[in-house]
């Protein structure tokens, strides 16, 4: 079974906590603090494998966490760094954030390996907090947090040409034909159901990767059929070769099947539709009415616009190599590079952004008191050490550099007014 979306849970590891401890030795009654630091996080890691071609490892197994830090401990010792765990996936997969659909990394080109997310930092145990006058800290910081996403992963598969056609025109059929590709090939609609990739070695050159996109019915581009999970896999592709029924076998019209095709295309993407394209007038060889020439048709009709028409037999070989050698004039004629999606959604800032979301600053009427509550302030609270000197002094700093101090002067708060943060009450003084 080819699979190439696929919804998946990905989480770092958490940095592990720093560790209050105190020397106790003999003859060192007054020892001080050994509190050791937590260990780093576990990294998310992706990294293409040439060895792949399906996402079907990711349906299987949806979940996916690194290791967290463990925490320090006493005698100064550090805590072991949580594994990291590298996702393999193949070589065209673009992640997206999945809420947002926006793109994360798109793992072509120079992306080989990517750090998609990073673990937390290890807390500082006490001994980093010991000063002049606060000999024996009695608290440690706590180690970052997790970062966690759902991810939608999605392969767009990486070919510097795209076949494509309506059903049962001889795609796959012209693929195993000039390739290594041997896609399974039988006479009704959609066989193909899986986009087939094959190398064109041809004599003289460098040759050049082939795409056989699944047949495309009209309304593909507004999800009809199997319409989207095909058409992803041509916005790479630098050239378009249309094949269609010259010989109109089951009764099509090959000019308004190219019509058809290229409307799919412009209301799927207008970049696609405007990338060089040429026409593979496919099955000459079933062409019985000698009066009417359907190819000459084709011509008249696509020529004048720009785009060639070279008529061939997919089943025989004729005038496939004159083809080929067309496509490969037209590949050089390009820059060679492959499309590589932006980045539009950055992990890192979106966790430093929720971090920063503003704290809640208000003044309770009733109490006479001014309440300042946030997810911030109550983590904050729940590893400071108010009791100590040294902990008061941090917690007032963070109350500064994050703007509460300002927020509540702006509401009028004076010297010895009480301040009230999830039942923890202090008078404020400057």
């Amino acid at each position: 079974m080819f699979a190439d979306r696929a919804r998946i849970y990905v989480r770092s590891g958490k940095g592990g906590d720093g560790f209050v401890s105190f020397r106790r030795e003999k003859y060192v009654p007054a020892g001080g603090p050994d509190g050791g630091d937590g260990g780093r996080g576990g990294d998310v890691i992706f990294e293409v494998d040439e060895g792949l071609n399906t996402l079907i490892d990711f349906r299987n197994v949806r979940k996916y966490k690194a290791e967290d830090g463990e925490p320090g401990s006493k005698k100064n010792c550090r805590g072991r760094d949580g594994g990291s765990i590298t996702l393999k996936v193949p070589q065209g997969t673009v992640i997206r954030e999945a809420g947002s659909g926006k793109v994360i990394v798109d793992m072509s080109g120079d992306n080989r390996r990517v750090v998609l997310l990073k673990g937390g930092r290890g807390g500082n145990g006490n001994q980093h907090y010991a000063t002049s006058t606060m000999q024996a800290p009695r608290y440690a910081q706590p180690g970052q947090p997790a970062k966690e996403l759902e991810l939608m992963l999605e392969l767009k598969v990486i070919a510097d040409v795209g076949l494509v056609g309506f059903p049962n025109v001889g795609k796959s059929t012209l693929l195993s034909r000039v390739s290594n590709a041997r896609p399974k090939i039988a006479n009704y609609h959609f066989t193909t159901l899986n986009p087939n990739l094959g190398v064109v070695d041809l004599e003289g050159t460098g040759g050049f990767v082939i795409a056989d996109i699944p047949g495309l019915i009209e309304g593909a581009s507004e999800g009809v059929g199997l319409g989207y999970e095909f058409l992803r896999h041509i916005e790479r592709t630098k050239v378009i070769v249309h094949i269609v029924d010259a010989a109109g076998t089951e009764g099509r019209d090959p000019v308004a099947d190219i019509y058809a095709i290229n409307r799919e295309l412009e209301s799927y993407d207008p970049n696609i539709a405007a990338r060089p394209q040429v026409i593979a007038a496919n099955k000459i060889d079933a062409i019985y009415d000698t009066e009417k020439d359907p190819v000459e048709a084709i011509r008249r009709e696509f020529e004048p616009k720009g785009i060639s028409v070279y008529p061939i037999s997919a089943v025989s070989g004729q005038g496939v190599k004159e083809l080929l050698y067309h496509v490969n004039e037209m590949l050089n004629g390009l820059e060679d590079t492959v499309t590589v999606f932006e980045q539009e959604y950055f992990p890192e800032q979106e966790a430093s952004a929720e971090g920063d979301e503003p704290c809640s600053v208000t003044y309770d009427q009733d109490e006479d008191e001014y309440v300042v509550e946030g997810p911030r302030i109550e983590k904050m609270l729940g590893y400071t050490n108010l009791d100590s000197e040294k902990g008061f002094n941090f917690f007032q700093n963070f109350l500064k550099e994050t703007g509460i101090l300002k927020q509540l002067e702006a509401l009028g708060i004076q010297e010895g007014d009480t301040v009230r943060m999830y039942g923890l009450k202090f008078d404020y003084y400057k």
